[in-house]
């Protein structure tokens, strides 16, 4: 049985099911300060994901629990390492949370203003540290033979992984313009049209930037693409999916942007993916010390055993999410005695 290979595979798509689901509502976030002008507007964006974002972070929970479980080797060499990043997350998610619940608790103007502040420095940070995780990933991390991590925060702050920050924050500033479209209308719907376009001039010169930095300065980028010359579809997969965005946004067809906004994102974990395989974290120190799905897995009972909870939980998880979006389609309506 390849059991390792099919828990890399699983943590790709809890990995891209946190991208595309939580992606857009911080993305939400990200635009918050920039397209709404009054009181009504924010209160219409924060109700847009009101009800399903705590849903969405819990991939990201499930990712973290699926690492430990199946390769905890890599989960202790990569939340130590990461430690100072990784507090800065959860602070994150704590304050984005609490502005979300707080804001609406006071009227006053102060009080709501320094929330709505914290909602957007939170939800852009996240993405920011999601994206420099992700790139410093790629390009090895300074650990020992023991998974020890020989650096600092500041070793992280390199420019691919900054380039990878920024073109996330963007990403995920389209990806929540366009889901966007879908809960308002009017006069806020019209300057949310007009941030996506901005947002997505933005993600097209990161990813050109990001993409020609990765093939030049990046060794681990393309050694498997190499070995599987098949994996060369999903780069031009990729590209149809960038162009496909304002095609599909200028002729009125917002649920195949989103879609199409969707499998970008599904693609760069993709990507991200085939640039790692077999390894899950690559040494700059030396590539002996690297650790990959085979020397870092857990007990092959563990996988079995991780393997049959997953294909009982991931059904319900699906439905769960399912239902609970089709529940909360539509418009925003601030009437609702619920609403933020």
């Amino acid at each position: 049985m390849y059991l390792n290979e099919i828990w890399f595979f699983m943590l790709g798509v809890l990995l891209a099911g946190y991208a595309i689901l939580d992606g857009f509502d911080l993305g939400v976030g990200i635009l918050h300060p920039f397209v709404a002008r009054t009181d009504a507007e924010r209160r219409t964006l924060m109700n847009a994901i009101g009800p399903i974002w705590d849903g969405n972070e819990v991939w990201l929970v499930t990712f973290g629990g699926a690492m430990f479980a199946a390769f905890p080797a890599v989960y202790a060499s990569i939340f130590s390492s990461f430690y100072t990043a990784f507090m800065l997350l959860l602070c994150g998610l704590i304050f984005r949370a609490v502005s979300m619940e707080f804001r609406s608790k006071r009227h006053f103007p102060f009080w709501r203003a320094a929330w709505d502040g914290i909602f957007f420095a939170s939800s852009a940070l996240i993405a920011l540290l999601f994206g420099v995780a992700t790139g410093n990933t790629m390009q090895g991390i300074a650990i020992d033979r023991d998974g020890v991590y020989q650096g600092n925060f500041f070793d992280f702050l390199t420019p691919f992984a900054l380039l990878a920050g920024l073109l996330v924050v963007v990403l995920f500033a389209m990806h929540g313009g366009i889901y966007l479209i879908f809960k308002t209308h009017g006069d806020l719907r019209r300057r949310i049209s007009k941030g996506i376009w901005t947002s997505y001039a933005l993600f097209l010169v990161l990813y050109v930037v990001t993409s020609i930095y990765a093939l030049l300065f990046v060794p681990t980028a393309t050694v498997n693409f190499r070995n599987y010359p098949i994996a060369w579809a999903m780069p031009v997969l990729n590209a149809a999916a960038v162009i496909a965005i304002p095609y599909f946004l200028s002729r009125k067809m917002p649920g195949r942007a989103f879609l199409a906004s969707s499998f970008n994102i599904l693609a760069f974990v993709f990507l991200f993916g085939i640039a790692m395989f077999p390894n899950l974290v690559h040494s700059k120190l030396d590539p002996a010390f690297n650790l990959t799905i085979y020397n870092a897995a857990a007990s092959v009972l563990t996988h079995k055993i991780m393997l049959v909870i997953a294909l009982i939980g991931m059904p319900l998880v699906l439905t769960y999410t399912i239902l609970i979006y089709r529940v909360f389609r539509g418009k925003v309506d601030l009437e609702h005695e619920n609403s933020y």
